[in-house]
């Protein structure tokens, strides 16, 4: 798969950490791979000599473009884009928490913020199941469960769920 397959590809638009910011995701996700990285030459003020003009790399079989930018920008990252994780295991929901979770007072409900100021949704697959099989009033205790943690226990939701 190459990154023309795919028809909607997030781009992260960075200060001078793209290339940080990359490694980091390369060695949080499993399926994951760097693909083209070009860097700003010379000559091309304000962009710093050597710095990422465009890269690509993978997550998990999904492509994302990066980029640094010297020019001054008034915008960030913010929670109103966030990038879900559908987890199979508390396994799993642990070690993308532990990983990405940097600011323990953006942390609700399963959402997170990384070191980049990034949002991230880490899910626990069974969720959808239990949304759909469910009854409004095991949907609602599920609901009411999940507002009041920050990391998704998994565990904790289906005693919800089920009404213990």
């Amino acid at each position: 798969m190459s990154i023309t397959n795919q028809i909607i590809v997030p781009h992260l638009w960075f200060n001078k950490e793209a290339k940080e910011a990359i490694e980091y995701y390369l060695s949080i996700f499993k399926n994951s791979k760097l693909g083209n990285l070009s860097r700003y030459p010379s000559g091309m003020e304000p962009d710093e000599e050597g710095t990422i003009m465009y890269a690509d790399f993978m997550l998990e079989n999904e492509w994302f473009v990066a980029m640094d930018s010297a020019h001054t920008h008034q915008f960030n990252f913010n929670k109103a884009i966030s990038f879900m994780i559908n987890c199979d295991t508390q396994e799993e929901i642990d070690h993308y928490w532990e990983k990405l979770s940097a600011f323990p007072e953006a942390e609700q409900c399963g959402w997170l913020k990384d070191k980049y100021g990034i949002s991230w949704q880490i899910v626990p697959t069974i969720m959808e199941e239990l949304m759909e099989q469910g009854t409004e009033e095991q949907i609602d205790r599920a609901n009411k469960a999940t507002l009041q943690m920050k990391k998704l226990i998994i565990e904790d939701i289906k005693k919800a769920y089920d009404g213990n």
